[in-house]
């Protein structure tokens, strides 16, 4: 090929079109320039060739001649004048790109490619991987007469309309299932707790545990006379815990609460929605945003909107897997989660190759804006983004996908940490956390790294001594932070995670309560089961696979020099080759390795799951992938790929309806009880008939809601992220101990409790798991006898406070004064003189 000329067509803001003539002077664009330029602006180059020698009907054809040729620059200089007319028209910055649009690819692949090979030029990466119109408008009509008559403008056009109208469908089907999922959830609630027919104390009551405190605080904040002043009293909080004065807003993450006060008030809504069914309400359409974002990123990975549908079909029926809404409305997680949700759709979106400007900027800036609140929502929010940056690095080390998008991604990261250590008031808890020791270190190790061919043995070292020197770096980054940043943040938990896994022994009521707990054992057999039952598993597992084996493949290519396609076809059949499903598999490897461990954590990773099986199922990609393997040859294996994607998940769709959906529909037309009247009778009597100023002691859970319904003061809260509180419900908890009425007496008074609430549920626990009853952890932590075992411990010379204080005999009644009690709980006044009796 000695002559090649070609035409740049800018069509729309960010394709651009070529046309090629060969050195037989036959043009490769065979509708000829008119059709171009009735799509845009035709620009032409001339490439000089190395004869100028011209036939009579070359001459004729372009009006070319020597004397242009001559003067017209050599390939690699048109290649640069190319670039940089391209980035000046669509006013390209760093870090985005532009897609090329070709008719048909043979004058790419057969003139371009070869010629610049064979004069040592190298070509911009959009020469490699661009978009084949004349493919695509076959995809769309395969059975179109006349395909072949067709020009560019006519092509584009149906090509555009068919990618618009697949868009507004998605789009509507999103946001269909997410809105229809938050409307369920309302009618859900309101059919198991009588909502709308309870009083405000009854409503109330349904806040259980650490909820109650967060929805309290929401309550405060409407009180306020301003917002200013409601932060301020937040932030400076004396009115809750005796004795301790507490910045709420850092310690509990109240950024919610104070959002939703602000929106209740701005809007209008105190004329027309109670506060309560505001709250809720913005946490339910939170879940349907949940929903949406898992939607748009299965979609995004498979192509169909299909695998957006089969995700909210199995993310609903396990939703006793897959989200805790229906326990606990206030918790942060059902307010961070569904931000993460979105990060990670953005994310699937700037991962994915051929990207074109706009959606990468759409799709960055999403990723920076949910990235930064969901580190505000929630505390634990920097380990789940810990976990994601693990993925990232590994994605990278690999170099499936550019380095380049990996470290905007870090950048991410380390401005949202900043952020929000300030916002947070300079919370230490960020500057020590692994995230930023990670991001850190793959900074400082990418500033470090040496320009080595890819391929080379050299490479391969460079790349191992680089795995090395990010893994040695972020833990002496972290350990330095550690030693000059002072935190008490979270060293519960790395103390649990010690006995979790074996390392230490206790006998520390916290740890061994907190070892009790369900949501932080290991998951149970039902759990595996219930996922097997609607075909989530199974489907997980066989998609897993899968990508797990097509990614080895492309690792073992990369280890031993060989580069990746530039673009990835359907008949390739490499699912493994897509950087943003290695992510995902990475991912949700990742986070199976921690549910399996932790039950709690399930609730973070079943959604993936559920996204993750479904694009599988519906992907011809993948099928693909399979019938390569296979060297499947009685059908034709794209034909059946296609079939499969849109068989299978239909299949599974049908089946899912047949079982699940009436047992959806009974839910919803069941009438559930949840009514509590000894806690209604105890909130009721404290409002009346106990001081303003008076200070409750008793279990941290029970805590919570008289904090929420009576407002009055506390010993202690259901928190579980600061030493001092921890210890605080420890020595409450005395009162279920084999210790003395003495003993007791001064923990009570030590922190200015005024009244005890002994809770019959606790003393008298049967039902639990044998040693997890809080009574017998107290009998260890105190070395007591636990029932006819424990040969190296004592027995204790005390009887059991909460049995021993209702006989009313002394020293009892010298200490404690009964003043109300019911089924569930009694009272007891504390006494301020103490009259012994004999």
């Amino acid at each position: 090929v000695d002559q090649i000329m070609y035409h740049l067509d800018l069509i729309e803001s960010d394709y651009f079109g070529l046309r090629f003539m060969d050195s037989a002077q036959v043009a490769h664009w065979s509708d000829g320039t008119e059709s171009i330029k009735k799509v845009g602006q035709l620009h032409e180059v001339l490439v000089r060739p190395d004869q100028l020698e011209l036939t009579e009907d070359c001459k004729e054809e372009t009006k070319i001649d020597a004397e242009s040729l001559s003067s017209a620059p050599q390939l690699d200089q048109a290649l640069r004048q190319f670039n940089q007319s391209v980035s000046n028209e669509l006013n390209i910055g760093v870090g985005t790109s532009f897609c090329l649009c070709t008719d048909g690819q043979l004058h790419v692949r057969q003139i371009l490619h070869p010629e610049a090979s064979k004069k040592n030029v190298l070509l911009p990466e959009c020469f490699y991987s661009f978009f084949d119109l004349r493919k695509e408008f076959k995809k769309c009509c395969p059975g179109s007469p006349d395909i072949d008559k067709l020009d560019v403008a006519a092509m584009a056009e149906y090509v555009l309309f068919q990618r618009f109208a697949k868009i507004f469908i998605g789009c509507l089907a999103a946001v269909t299932s997410g809105m229809m999922y938050a409307l369920y959830l309302s009618a859900y609630h309101e059919r198991k707790f009588w909502f709308s027919n309870r009083q405000e104390l009854e409503r109330e009551i349904t806040f259980q545990g650490d909820s109650a405190i967060y929805y309290s605080y929401y309550k405060d904040m409407l009180k306020a006379p301003s917002f200013e002043r409601g932060v301020y009293e937040l932030t400076h909080n004396n009115k809750t815990v005796s004795l301790k004065t507490i910045n709420a807003v850092q310690q509990m993450s109240l950024y919610p609460e104070l959002i939703a006060s602000v929106l209740y008030q701005a809007t209008g809504s105190n004329e027309m929605i109670e506060p309560v069914y505001f709250y809720i309400g913005i946490v339910f359409g939170l879940q349907g945003i949940y929903v949406t974002a898992l939607f748009v990123t299965s979609w995004l990975m498979s192509g169909t909107w299909l695998a957006g549908m089969l995700t909210v079909a199995w993310f609903i029926i396990n939703r006793v897997d897959t989200t805790r809404i229906e326990y606990s409305i206030p918790l942060r997680e059902n307010w961070a989660l569904p931000y993460f949700a979105c990060q990670v759709a953005a994310l699937t979106g700037y991962l994915k190759s051929n990207l074109n400007t706009y959606a990468e900027r759409f799709c960055y800036l999403l990723m920076s804006a949910s990235t930064y609140t969901f580190m505000m929502m929630w505390e634990y929010s920097h380990y789940l983004l810990f976990l994601q940056a693990i993925s990232l690095f590994l994605l990278d080390i690999f170099s499936v996908e550019q380095s380049d998008k990996v470290h905007e991604v870090y950048k991410i990261y380390i401005f949202s940490l900043f952020l929000g250590y300030l916002l947070q008031f300079e919370n230490p808890a960020l500057l020590v956390s692994p995230l930023l020791s990670l991001v850190a270190a793959l900074m400082l190790t990418k500033c470090l790294q040496l320009n080595v061919k890819k391929g080379t043995f050299v490479a391969k070292i460079m790349k191992v001594i680089n795995f090395y020197l990010v893994c040695t770096l972020t833990v002496t980054l972290n350990i330095t932070m550690k030693m000059f940043v002072p935190h008490k943040e979270n060293g519960h938990m790395l103390k649990f995670l010690e006995v979790k896994f074996g390392l230490n022994m206790t006998k520390n009521f916290t740890m061994n309560w907190l070892l009790c707990q369900e949501s932080l054992q290991a998951p149970s057999q039902d759990f595996f089961l219930r996922l097997t039952q609607s075909s989530l598993l199974p489907f997980y597992i066989l998609v897993l696979i899968i990508c797990l084996l097509s990614m080895t493949q492309v690792i073992i290519r990369r280890i031993n020099g060989k580069s990746l396609k530039e673009t990835v076809t359907l008949e390739d059949g490499r699912i493994g080759e897509r950087p943003e499903i290695i992510y995902h598999v990475i991912h949700t490897i990742l986070l199976g390795s921690l549910a399996m461990v932790i039950e709690g954590l399930k609730y973070i990773w079943t959604p993936y799951v559920c996204m993750l099986a479904a694009f599988g199922v519906c992907s011809p990609e993948l099928w693909m992938t399979l019938f390569k393997w296979l060297r499947l040859r009685t059908v034709h294996p794209i034909l059946l790929a296609l079939i499969l994607s849109m068989a299978v998940p239909t299949i599974i769709g049908l089946s899912l309806w047949k079982e699940f959906f009436p047992r959806l529909m009974t839910e919803l037309t069941e009438l559930q009880e949840f009514y509590d009247p000894d806690t209604v009778e105890l909130m009721t009597w404290i409002k009346r008939q106990a001081p303003i100023a008076a200070v409750f002691a008793g279990s941290p859970q029970l805590m919570g809601a008289i904090k929420l319904c009576t407002g009055w003061m506390v010993t202690s809260l259901p928190l579980y992220n600061d030493d001092d509180l921890l210890k605080r419900n420890e020595n409450i908890y005395q009162i279920y101990s084999k210790r003395s009425a003495e003993d007791i007496y001064k923990i009570l008074t030590s922190y200015k409790a005024n009244y005890l609430i002994v809770e019959d549920a606790i003393c008298n626990e049967v039902g639990t798991m044998r040693g997890c009853r809080v009574k017998d952890l107290l009998d260890v932590a105190n070395g007591h006898v636990v029932c006819d075992e424990g040969d190296k411990l004592t027995y204790s010379k005390y009887g059991r406070f909460c049995h021993e204080v209702k006989i009313n005999y002394s020293p009892y009644v010298n200490y404690f004064t009964r003043v109300y009690w019911n089924r569930s709980y009694f009272v007891y006044k504390i006494n301020t003189v103490i009259s012994f009796q004999s």
